[in-house]
Formats: structure tokens, sequence, C-alpha cells
């Protein structure tokens, strides 16, 4: 796989995902989490969705529950909880692992791109992000702490891009 668009997900409410929709686009990818002290940023991923949607950002949640138990809800759960608590509208996708052998092919792909510190894939915690640019390679990982609104500048480059 060479790009973004070579994958397929399944979308939170269980329908098929070809990720070849967002050719051209620049996407921000999240692994997110309902129960984690890092939750709160689902306000700001929020807001850049609204901000920069209409020139080509997409934002993209995956909800994991491999930190701490921190989203065990089922698929129904976490869409009622992320739209009724922080008014999300940014497409969110089915539960997913993130590390192991049983990760989803996507995140596989993401962390062999752009490792983390150190050269290591794994993903260490919920709210780790990827930036993608339009033409479906990854161009920036960010750590959970990176607060959404920090990767303004980057999404701005990737959209002028």
């Amino acid at each position: 796989m060479s790009s973004l668009q070579d994958f397929q997900a399944q979308t939170i409410d269980g329908r098929p995902a070809d990720l070849a929709q967002y050719r051209g686009q620049v996407l921000l990818i999240v692994n997110t989490a309902s129960e984690c002290g890092f939750t709160p940023q689902f306000k700001g991923l929020e807001q850049l969705w609204r901000d920069y949607q209409g020139r080509g950002l997409v934002v993209l949640g995956f909800p994991s529950n491999e930190f701490g138990g921190q989203d065990p809800g089922s698929n129904d759960e976490i869409a009622s909880f992320c739209e009724m608590n922080y008014g999300v509208s940014f497409p969110m996708m089915a539960k997913v692992k993130v590390n192991g052998e049983q990760a989803h092919p996507l995140w596989q792909w993401l962390k062999a791109e752009k490792p983390g510190l150190l050269g290591t894939q794994a993903i260490k915690w919920n709210f780790t992000k990827f930036l993608v640019g339009r033409d479906g390679r990854v161009l920036k990982r960010y750590a959970p702490n990176d607060a959404p609104d920090s990767l303004r500048a980057d999404i701005e480059a990737a959209l002028g891009a």
C-alpha cells in the first residue's frame, strides 16, 4: 500500500468506507477515546473540521480501546457520546486496534510511514494524530498532547500545497 487511497475502513455506523473517496483532500487521522484525559480534544478537532472542511480538510476519528480501556462502549455509544458532548460532526470510523498484529491495516501503514520518537512505530496513547497530504502520503505525526489548535500552521501549509 502506498497511499491513503489504497485503504478501506468501516464507518462508526457500520457502512464500508473506501478511503479513495478522500483523494485530493488533506486528512487529519486520530485515534480517539471517550474516557481519556485528552478526550476534550474532540472540541478542537471539531473546530479544525469546521474551519477548514471547505478548503479540503477531513478529520477522521478512529476510536480505540487499547489504552487503559478508555473507550469501552459500542460504536453506537461512542457516536452518541461524541455528538452529545462535543458536537462532533466530522467522520468517525468504527472502533479499531492501532497496535499489534490485529492493528487495522491503515494504522499499520500510518505508523510505518511516520514512526514516532526514536523510530518507534507503536502508538503510545489515545489522540495520536497523522496529517496526510492531498497526494495521500503521510506528512507528519503528532503526539497525543499536541493540541489540535497547534496543528493549524501545518494544516494551512498542507491545504496550500
